[in-house]
């Protein structure tokens, strides 16, 4: 220890005996949970826990140890592993060296805590992700008293970068949200979904958007694209490099896309019926009838991203108890349709939170946009959320221009009924994946009688759908299937054109699907780069014949040209 430390060491001695007691209150609370005699109940039933005594030793002689190692090692080098903490200012300043210290150890030892509770798993996860969000929130990197960083930098501008700051929050509390990106640098319709088509059908609940051929000739089997209903269609058509959208009409596709509306007030009373007969159905009959291939065995090419992909494989399911078998492939990109693995998200869900929502809005009402929003930011907290509350008010910075973070600050709602139906059946009860266990628009649902050819990607860091419930699919799906893992994560793992020559996929060619995601990857084969070619290559085998591409929009009178894409349902803000 240097002789800096040790002066530091005698000045903060009193702060190394609260570090003992410290460990000793964040134990009474958790205690008092486990009895029952918390102040504030969290969203959900808190069943009573108790802990393990000899791991809550173990973790006590841990948490006296790391204190110990604290001041013999150097506070100012505890925490510079930690990216809130890594900038030079940081090391500089002994309080808030010590601070960050401090605090990473606390966190260390409340996590432990939360692990060491005798509880069933799903209690566990909820522990876990409560202190997971109260560290995150009390991170001394989020107050400017200890942010050594933000302090040094208000003094090398004169207080400038607080007055900016300042300026920052009351424009961020005005717009209702944490500015993720600089959203003055985007428009959709002019540097984000720019790819040329028009609208050549909508309802109440969607445009349909036909895309202008980039090659001569298009097969004859159109590609239908039915992106998730819980943010907007332009993540598949962010930027021209970027574009699937625009990929796929480069592969020689004809290509058509839902558009979903972002519903109002009008709309408050929607089901998932509504959302599978007036809008997933009707989408793939009026792709047939522009395609010309509405005729007797006429079939189309389908895609499904997240929500999306379960919407498409129940009106698949729906039409083939109907008799209709319209899919020549479907391809399910990150989609659950076995809800035995949801990941983080299964902490929110009991029988106490869906009845809730049912109270709410059962038969009417919206899930605001901004509150679906913030929950899959705080399923992030550092990266999604204090990130850019530290960057944007202690620092004042203005954060850069990013096409992705624009979007997904682009919230839609939910008509209330189609969600509460949606989080029963299928989050809470898993029943989609049970043949005949459902109804939807008038039809015995049964995932298996969807036989068409199916293409299926999971992302191997994905936390929203995550890769074994994507795996899942395969156990559900009857006919030909291809899976492929790729790297990343819900949307960049998606999002990964191969101009950019970035990340790898995983294949398995013996045709074997065995129980387990885990089982498949142990017959997989790396491979760099996107997996779009692979994509490609495959869907070019159930696209039929080329044709002279289409010369104009829609067809005859019924389906014509409203105006030109992405049109006006994607520009409507939540």
């Amino acid at each position: 220890m240097t002789q800096q430390d040790a002066r530091l060491a005698d000045t903060f001695a009193p702060f190394q005996q609260a570090l003992t007691q410290g460990w000793e209150k964040a134990l009474e609370s958790f205690q008092s949970l486990g009895n029952g005699t918390q102040a504030a109940s969290p969203p959900w039933d808190m069943p009573k826990f108790s802990f393990s005594a000899g791991k809550l030793r173990e973790l006590q002689e841990q948490y006296v140890g790391e204190a110990t190692a604290l001041w013999q090692t150097g506070i100012g080098e505890q925490a510079r592993a930690d990216k809130r903490f890594a900038a030079e200012a940081w090391g500089s300043n002994p309080v808030s060296s010590f601070s960050a210290a401090v605090y990473l150890l606390n966190a260390r030892t409340l996590l432990g805590l939360a692990d060491a509770v005798e509880a069933d798993e799903k209690t566990r996860a909820r522990l876990r992700f409560a202190v997971e969000q109260w560290m995150a929130a009390s991170a001394p990197s989020n107050y400017l008293a200890f942010n050594a960083d933000a302090m040094k930098k208000a003094v090398d501008t004169q207080g400038e970068s607080i007055a900016k700051g300042i300026q920052n929050l009351l424009k961020d509390v005005q717009q209702g949200h944490v500015s993720m990106t600089d959203e003055s640098a985007f428009e959709v319709g002019r540097n984000v979904g720019t790819t040329e088509g028009a609208v050549v059908f909508e309802n109440a609940l969607f445009q349909l958007l036909e895309y202008k051929p980039l090659t001569a000739k298009v097969y004859e089997r159109p590609l239908l694209l039915i992106p998730p209903c819980i943010n907007k269609f332009y993540i598949l058509d962010l930027q021209p490099e970027n574009s699937l959208i625009r990929y796929a009409v480069e592969q020689g596709h004809h290509t058509f896309v839902v558009s979903w509306r972002n519903p109002d007030a009008s709309l408050a009373e929607t089901t998932w019926d509504q959302y599978i007969e007036d809008a997933a159905i009707k989408a793939i009959h009026v792709t047939q009838e522009i395609s010309g291939q509405d005729k007797k065995g006429g079939q189309i090419n389908t895609l499904g991203f997240c929500v999306g992909g379960t919407i498409l494989s129940t009106a698949l399911a729906v039409l083939a108890a109907r008799g209709e078998k319209p899919a020549a492939s479907v391809t399910l990109l990150t989609t659950l349709l076995d809800f035995s693995d949801t990941g983080i998200l299964d902490i929110f869900i009991d029988e106490a939170f869906v009845r809730f929502r049912e109270m709410q809005m059962a038969h009417g009402g919206l899930l605001q946009g901004g509150e679906l929003a913030s929950t899959f930011s705080f399923l992030r907290p550092n990266d999604l959320v204090w990130n850019y509350v530290v960057g944007n008010y202690l620092k004042g910075e203005t954060p850069p221009p990013f096409d992705l973070l624009y979007w997904n600050s682009d919230a839609t709602n939910l008509p209330g009924p189609m969600y509460c139906w949606y989080l029963r059946n299928t989050y809470h009860e898993n029943k989609m994946a049970q043949p005949g266990a459902l109804t939807v628009a008038g039809e015995k649902l049964d995932l298996g009688a969807i036989d068409a050819p199916a293409y299926i990607y999971g992302s191997r860091e994905d936390h929203i759908v995550p890769i074994g419930g994507a795996y899942a699919s395969t156990q559900v799906l009857k006919g030909r299937k291809r899976f492929v893992m790729g790297a990343s994560g819900h949307i960049a793992g998606v999002i990964n054109p191969p101009v950019k020559k970035k990340r790898s996929h995983w294949l398995r060619e013996d045709g074997k699907f065995p129980k387990t995601q885990a089982e498949w990857l142990g017959g997989a084969t790396e491979h760099p780069g996107s997996w779009w070619t692979d994509w490609s290559n495959w869907l070019k085998t159930h696209a039929g014949k080329q044709i002279p591409a289409p010369k104009g929009y829609g067809k005859g009178s019924a389906y014509q040209a409203s105006e030109p894409a992405p049109g006006r349902y994607v520009k409507a803000k939540a």
